[in-house]
């Protein structure tokens, strides 16, 4: 005797098949899409490296105008550039999971609140590799709700802002989600990181009730701890345990060429 539509078993057996067909249709379409999402995210990620250097247009050719940009892998620990690794394929983030291209951070060294620091991580160049007009630094930490992703753009000198930008966050919209606001970005540009004491320690800091020097930018409206994580996250990774040693090459080498200048300025007037 047929079974009753309404019987348990013949419900079950519905809904187990039903399961099935909709796990294969779903595994297929993810399978087959996954080129295509792995070239948006890299679209992506080069469109907010475009945008936070000011290269970039709507409507401009992402890959040409990338054209201009040259990525280089260095190791976090001595500020150097290195082979070892592929910088079209290096995953900074993966590498921060591996305990054998990481470092554990804890307390004062963890002020950005990532627990874990990879020992190499990519660098974008603007313009001539050997002498660029803008460094791209990946930066992350910790805002309200979770961890904030971006990146900053710092002029040639290793010294000068050019833009930030975040392209990965859960802060609240309206308060700690004005960090995509442009009126809010557009506050960084010619700000400095460092201080009149040539070491690697970043001055620049958001503060509340307005800036009043170039190595301040006005805290967001309504979320100090969005805008303590965006300072936290920049003193760490502009400092010592980040980009500070990469960085402080730049600004040497500013400072000799500035040198040079003087020195020939004295000899012409002589």
């Amino acid at each position: 005797m047929a079974q009753s539509n309404n019987s348990i078993k013949k419900i079950l057996t519905v809904a187990f098949a039903l399961c099935i067909v909709c796990s294969i249709i779903v595994s297929t379409a993810a399978v087959a899409l996954r080129s295509k999402q792995q070239l948006n995210q890299e679209l992506d990620r080069k469109t907010n490296i475009l945008n936070v250097a000011d290269l970039y247009e709507p409507g401009d050719d992402v890959a040409e105008e990338f054209q201009k940009i040259t990525p280089r892998v260095i190791d976090l620990r001595n500020g150097e550039y290195t082979d070892e690794y592929d910088p079209d394929s290096f995953n900074n983030f993966e590498a921060a999971k591996d305990p054998a291209q990481s470092r554990t951070l804890s307390g004062e060294k963890d002020i950005a609140g990532l627990s874990r620091q990879e020992n190499y991580t990519t660098v974008y160049l603007v313009g001539d590799p050997d002498d660029p007009e803008q460094v791209i630094l990946p930066i992350r930490g910790q805002g309200l709700w979770g961890l904030m992703r971006g990146y900053l753009a710092v002029e040639g000198d290793g010294n000068t802002i050019v833009g930030i930008t975040y392209y990965s966050h859960s802060e609240t919209p309206g308060l700690g989600g004005e960090v995509d606001n442009p009126k809010w970005k557009a506050q960084w540009e010619g700000k400095e990181i460092y201080g009149e004491d040539g070491d690697m320690n970043p001055a620049i800091a958001l503060v509340k009730g307005g800036a009043s020097s170039d190595t301040e930018v006005d805290a967001l409206s309504g979320a100090s701890l969005t805008s303590k994580g965006v300072t936290n996250m920049l003193q760490f990774w502009l400092g010592p345990e980040g980009f500070g040693p990469y960085l402080a090459k730049f600004r040497s080498g500013t400072d000799q060429e500035a040198a040079n200048t003087a020195s020939a300025d004295e000899t012409e007037g002589a």
